[in-house]
C-alpha cells in the first residue's frame, strides 16, 4: 500500500490580520505605488505643457488647499455614514479626475487651470478618504497585536510608496506622465473595488446626532478633552510645516549648489524612505510601554535632516541621517496609531482623525510659501538652522505635557465612552476605562486629573 503523501498546509495569515485587514492593506499598497508616480507624472505635465516651477506650485497647491479645506467635514461624513462606502465613493472621484488629467495629457490639449481643477478634485477625495480610512483600519484590528498590526500596514505602506516613486520615475521617461496617470486611475478604480468588500457588520450602528455641525463640535470636544492628543497635533502642524518646507524648498537648492545636483537629493530622499521601512519592520517586533514618551522622543531626529543640510555635511553623511530620521519617525507614527487605537472611542475615530490631518497640514502651504522670503531675509543657512531649532523646541515643549510622558500601552482595549462629556466638555472616565488604568501615575497633578489614562 503506498502511503498518502503529505498534505501541504498553506500558510496562515496571522491571527490580527482578518478580512478587513488584508484588504485594506492591499489597497493601500496598490494606491501607493500608483499615486506615488503620478506625482512626479503631474509635475512633469505641467512642464510638458509649457510651464513652469511655479505652475508646478500652483497645481500642487491646488491639491492641497481642498485637503485642508474639506478635512473636518469629511471626518464628520466618515463617522455618520459607512466608511468604506465613503472610502469607495473617494477612490471613485480620485479615479475619474485623474482619468481626465491623463486623457488631457495624452491628448496633448491640458491647460493649467484644468490640471488645477483635476488636482483640487483629488484633493477633495483624499480629504474625505483619509479619516474614513484611518478610522476604518483601528476598527479592523484589536487586541494586543494592534501595534504590530499597524507597523506591518505602514510598511507595506512605505515600501509601496519607495516603489512607486522609483517605478514612477522610470515610466514617466519611457512611455511619458500622462501613461503614469492612466495607470493611477486605474489602481484607484482597483482599490475601490477591493474596498467595497469590507465588512462592516462589526460596527455598532451609529446613533442619530444632530447634524453635520453638531458631530464637529462633538469631535472637537473630544479632540481638545485630551492634552496628548492637542498638544502632539499642534506640534506636529509646527514640525511638518518646517520639515515640508526644509525638503521641498531648501534641500534641492542645497543639492544644486553643495552636493552634486538632483540625483543625490533623490537617494537622499529615497534614504528616507527606506528608514521608515526599517522603522515599521522594527515595530513590529518592539512595544513600548510608554507609547507617547517614546513616540515623541523619536521626534527629535526630525531636527537632523536641516542641520545637516545647513552645514552641510557630505552627501554620505546626509544618507545616514535622513535613514535615521526616517526610522525614528516611523516609531512615532506606529506609536502614534495605537494610542488613538487605544483611546479613542470607535465611532469618533474619524472626526479624530479628521482634527489630527488637519493639523498636520493646515500649516504646509504658509510655511512653503514663507520659505523663500525667509531664506533672502535670513540666508538659507540661517533658516534651515531655524527649521531644525523649532522642531526641537515644540518636541521639548510636547514632553512637557505630563499626559504625553505617561500614557501606558494596555493589554486590552479601553476606550469604549468618550473621556469628554458631550454636555458640557468635562473631562470624565468610565469604570472600564477606570479598572484598566489602574491607579494615577506618581508625577500626575495633585488635583488627579481624571482625563489622564495613563
Amino acid at each position: 500500500m503506498i502511503p498518502a503523501a503529505p498534505r501541504r498546509h498553506r500558510p496562515r495569515r496571522p491571527s490580527w490580520a482578518g478580512r478587513n485587514y488584508t484588504l485594506l492593506t492591499a489597497a493601500a499598497v496598490v494606491t501607493g505605488l500608483g499615486s506615488q508616480g503620478a506625482l512626479i507624472a503631474a509635475a512633469f505635465a505641467v512642464l510638458a505643457a509649457g510651464g513652469d516651477g511655479g505652475d508646478v506650485g500652483l497645481v500642487a497647491a491646488s491639491r492641497t488647499l481642498p485637503l485642508v479645506l474639506f478635512l473636518l467635514i469629511g471626518g464628520a461624513v466618515a463617522d455618520r455614514l459607512p466608511r468604506h462606502r465613503v472610502m469607495v465613493a473617494a477612490n471613485a472621484l480620485n479615479c475619474v479626475s485623474q482619468g481626465v488629467f491623463a486623457l488631457l495629457v495624452l491628448g496633448g490639449h491640458a491647460h493649467l487651470w484644468q490640471m488645477m481643477l483635476l488636482s483640487a478634485l483629488g484633493g477633495t477625495g483624499q480629504a474625505f478618504f483619509g479619516p474614513a480610512a484611518e478610522g476604518m483600519l483601528m476598527s479592523s484590528v484589536d487586541g494586543e497585536q494592534a501595534s504590530r498590526a499597524f507597523a506591518v500596514f505602514r510598511m507595506a505602506m512605505q515600501g509601496a510608496g519607495l516603489g512607486g516613486a522609483a517605478l514612477g520615475g522610470a515610466l514617466v521617461a519611457v512611455i511619458g506622465p500622462g501613461w503614469v496617470l492612466a495607470v493611477d486611475a486605474l489602481a484607484f478604480a482597483a482599490a475601490g473595488a477591493m474596498r467595497s468588500f469590507l465588512d462592516v457588520g462589526h460596527i455598532p450602528p451609529r446613533e442619530p446626532g444632530g447634524g453635520l455641525f453638531a458631530d464637529l463640535r462633538d469631535g472637537w470636544r473630544e479632540f481638545v478633552g485630551r492634552p496628548w492628543l492637542w498638544t502632539i497635533v499642534a506640534q506636529f502642524s509646527v514640525v511638518v510645516a518646517v520639515v515640508g518646507a526644509a525638503d521641498a524648498v531648501y534641500g534641492p537648492l542645497v543639492a544644486r549648489d553643495s552636493l552634486g545636483g538632483p540625483g543625490p537629493w533623490g537617494l537622499a530622499l529615497g534614504a528616507f524612505g527606506a528608514g521608515t521601512v526599517a522603522g515599521a519592520l522594527l515595530m513590529t517586533r518592539w512595544k513600548p510601554r510608554r507609547l507617547l514618551l517614546v513616540g515623541t522622543l523619536c521626534v527629535f531626529p526630525l531636527a537632523a535632516p536641516a542641520a545637516a543640510l545647513a552645514v552641510p555635511v557630505p552627501v554620505g553623511a546626509l544618507y545616514a541621517v535622513m535613514f535615521v530620521s526616517g526610522l525614528a519617525i516611523e516609531v512615532f507614527g506606529v506609536s502614534w496609531m495605537t494610542a488613538l487605537h487605544q483611546e479613542i472611542p470607535e465611532e469618533k475615530l474619524s472626526r479624530v482623525s479628521a482634527y489630527d490631518w488637519f493639523g498636520s497640514v493646515a500649516m504646509v502651504p504658509l510655511a512653503t510659501a514663507l520659505a523663500g522670503p525667509a531664506e533672502q531675509v535670513l540666508g538659507r543657512t540661517s533658516a534651515l538652522w531655524g527649521c531644525s531649532l523649532l522642531v526641537v523646541a515644540v518636541t521639548a515643549a510636547v514632553l512637557c505635557v505630563p499626559d504625553v510622558r505617561n500614557l501606558t500601552r494596555r493589554t486590552r482595549q479601553v476606550a469604549q465612552r468618550s473621556p469628554v462629556s458631550p454636555a458640557d466638555g468635562v473631562p470624565l472616565l468610565g469604570a472600564e476605562g477606570a479598572e484598566a488604568a489602574g491607579p494615577p501615575p506618581a508625577s500626575a497633578d495633585p488635583e488627579g486629573s481624571a482625563g489622564r489614562l495613563g
